[in-house]
Order: C-alpha cells, then structure tokens, then sequence
C-alpha cells in the first residue's frame, strides 16, 4: 500500500487515572503505554510514518524519548494538539507530508492493537474511503430516559463499538475536520465526521482486548490481559534497559 502514514493521538490530559499522573507514561508490562503503541506502527510495514500529537508542555519530552530511548525510526515530528482530541487529530493530519493518500488514526492509549489490526484497517479504507475497528456490543445496551429511568431497550445485534485504529482517504478526512471547524460539529471520533457528510464507512472486526487505557482499573485489565497472552503483547526497545514509571529507560 502505497503513502500510508498516521496519526498517533497523545494530548489527553489523563483526568481520570488522578492528580498529576500522565496514562501514556505509565508502565504496561514494564514499557510505557504510548511506546507500546508506537511500537506496533513502527512494525507496520506499509506504515511510511507517523506523526505523534502531544499535550503542548510534553512535545519536547515526548519526542526526546520517542526518538532517544523508544527508538522510533519512523517519527515525521511531534506537534502540540489542540483544545479537544478532534482538534489535536485536525494539527495531526497538518503535520503530514503532502504524499499521504491514506491516514490511520490511533489513540495512543490503546497499547495492546496489533499490526494486523492496523494492516486490515488500512487496507479497508484504501478500498472503501473510510475503515474502523470495531466489535459487536455483548451486553445489552438501555437508552436513558429522564432521571435515569431505562427508555427503552437498543437492538444489541446491530449496535458495535468504535475503536481505533481509523482509517481514510487523507483528503476525505481533512474535508470532513474542515465542514466539521466551519460548522461548529463536534464528534468523539474521526469516523463520526465522516458520517456527518454522507459518507459510508466500513467497519472492520476489531478485538476485544485492544482497550483503551483511561482509568487505573483498565490498565489491570491490561496488565491481565498481557499476562494471558504475553506473545501478543511483545514489545522490544532495547535489550537489559528496563523502564522506569516516568517513561525513562533506566541502566
């Protein structure tokens, strides 16, 4: 596949795992959660590069360890985000060279995704415009009605649950953050932008254990869930440099 790169989305500002704690920098398996991450781009061969975005006070740092101590040798650059992940996502796709024809985008809180996860994705949104990761809602799922009363019930067969990667056509997706920025549409993820023009987008079958790292407890379940099935999981940075919970290798 021809001029693929990414987007990797780290400008959260990790509320929810408590006061002062940075989620990318914490340790899943003894490695950090956004190295993980970037490690699974960087074994993704169509994957030309990637472009991290990061909270504007962690640009530097992050790409000192992204560079130095993670070995990342697919990096374009690290560029601030914005107020808001949309807008973080929008600085991203800016910061791109201008051959992209396709773009992933990916949380860097979610460490456990895969290279073929990725490869599937892109290669959907190569042939259809627009691919997401995906899987089928197990429980069943209640809309919420005045004072927290169940309105009613949804059809669980045809409800699925966004994840990222995502993947476009680049100039579809920049068009789509641009209606988006013209007409004051907000949306909690990329495909959601899409959809608000028109377009399909294709849902490709994801994985349960590709979760997101938001509060302390998903980080056990990840921590669980590498336990399980270690092989999955595997990440090399640099053989007998253990890493510390600051992100820093340590020798």
């Amino acid at each position: 596949m021809d001029n693929l790169f990414a987007v990797i989305v780290a400008a959260g500002r990790s509320l929810r795992m408590g006061q002062g704690i940075n989620k990318q920098l914490l340790p899943l398996g003894g490695i950090p959660v956004l190295a993980r991450s970037l490690q699974v781009f960087e074994r993704a061969v169509p994957v030309k590069g990637y472009v991290l975005v990061a909270g504007r006070d962690d640009v530097e740092r992050f790409n000192n360890m992204a560079r130095q101590q993670w070995f990342c040798r697919k990096l374009l650059s690290v560029v601030a985000g914005g107020g808001s992940r949309q807008e973080s996502v929008f600085n991203g796709l800016l910061a791109l060279p201008r051959e992209t024809a396709v773009v992933l985008v990916h949380d860097g809180a979610r460490p456990l995704v895969y290279t073929g996860l990725v490869e599937r994705v892109a290669e959907a949104a190569a042939r259809w415009g627009a691919a997401i990761a995906a899987v089928p809602v197990k429980d069943t799922v209640k809309q919420a009605g005045p004072d927290e009363f169940a309105a009613r019930t949804l059809p669980r067969d045809s409800l699925w649950l966004a994840q990222t990667p995502q993947a476009f056509h680049y100039a579809l997706l920049v068009e789509a953050h641009q209606r988006a920025r013209e007409e004051k549409i907000t949306a909690t993820d990329d495909a959601s932008l899409v959809e608000a023009m028109g377009r399909p987008v294709k849902l490709v079958p994801g994985s349960y254990r590709n979760i997101k790292i938001t509060t302390p407890e998903d980080l056990a379940v990840a921590e669980a869930l590498l336990r399980c099935s270690p092989e999955n999981g595997s990440v090399q940075i640099k053989s007998g440099s253990p890493v510390s919970g600051d992100g820093s290798l340590t020798h």
